[in-house]
């Protein structure tokens, strides 16, 4: 199992106390703002605003909220006015780490982040220094104990999906990007309930790290990951699941 298996296992249940923080909604309406703005408030026109929708309702977000979310990304409500940007780099042992951010300030972003690499043990690169090494998927998540396996795997190889693998107590459907929403709504058709369901950056291969090493880059990927700015963290880190669920939990 990937890194990015073990790790999207972990972050779904993290998700609710997330959620009450609410870092989680914060950052499902900046991206749907975004997603509006930049090509418009209809869903079905609009494959971006679809996903970033089908995301936050997986989350539970209420519709009013994603309503509202997506009027000010239309000038229909005032709104703040958000910047793309990219962040890559390495964590310790070698780690490829890229970090997508939406800024209403990109100075003050570009420190945070960057402190936040050093702080532990890494080191913020330029643009492209580990982009080549992902690529950008359909990520869902299904718990085992909520349906069978061989009618998941029907259900989403024939809405489109690319493969579906073992992920210890859950399976993971991987998508292209523009398959993505109609395999998710094939499973809500079927009332197959999804764990987690987002668009992700996904590595082509891992880097192993255990010890001092897996303990700093746990470190690092949740400190960008609690940032205000930061939508989602990729990682091509490989960690023993025993030792992952241990650093997750501390």
């Amino acid at each position: 199992m990937s890194g990015h298996s073990k790790w999207s296992s972990i972050k779904h249940k993290k998700a609710a106390k997330d959620a009450k923080r609410g870092k989680l909604f914060t950052k499902l309406i900046k991206e749907i703002t975004v997603a509006a703005r930049m090509g418009g408030g209809d869903i079905n026109a609009n494959p971006r605003l679809r996903t970033a929708v089908l995301t936050a309702r997986a989350q539970s977000m209420p519709n009013d909220n994603i309503d509202r979310a997506i009027k000010k990304g239309t000038g229909e409500l005032e709104g703040t006015s958000y910047e793309e940007v990219t962040y890559e780099g390495y964590a310790p042992g070698g780690v490829a780490v890229m970090a997508q951010a939406l800024t209403d300030n990109r100075n003050r972003t570009v420190a945070e982040v960057r402190r936040a690499f050093e702080r532990h043990g890494g080191s913020l690169g330029a643009s492209g220094c580990v982009a080549w090494m992902f690529h950008k998927k359909g990520i869902i998540v299904v718990d085992k104990d909520k349906t069978d396996e061989e009618k998941l795997l029907d259900l989403a190889l024939s809405a489109g999906a690319e493969d579906m693998t073992d992920a210890g107590d859950q399976f993971e459907i991987v998508t292209d990007p523009q398959n993505f929403a109609a395999v998710k709504e094939a499973l809500d058709r079927a009332n197959i309930e999804t764990a987690s369901a987002e668009v992700a950056m996904q590595p082509e291969n891992t880097t192993p790290v255990s010890g001092k090493e897996a303990e700093q880059t746990m470190a690092l990927i949740e400190a960008l990951e609690d940032h205000d700015d930061i939508q989602s963290v990729s990682a091509n880190f490989d960690i023993a699941q025993e030792e992952l669920e241990r650093l997750s939990a501390a």
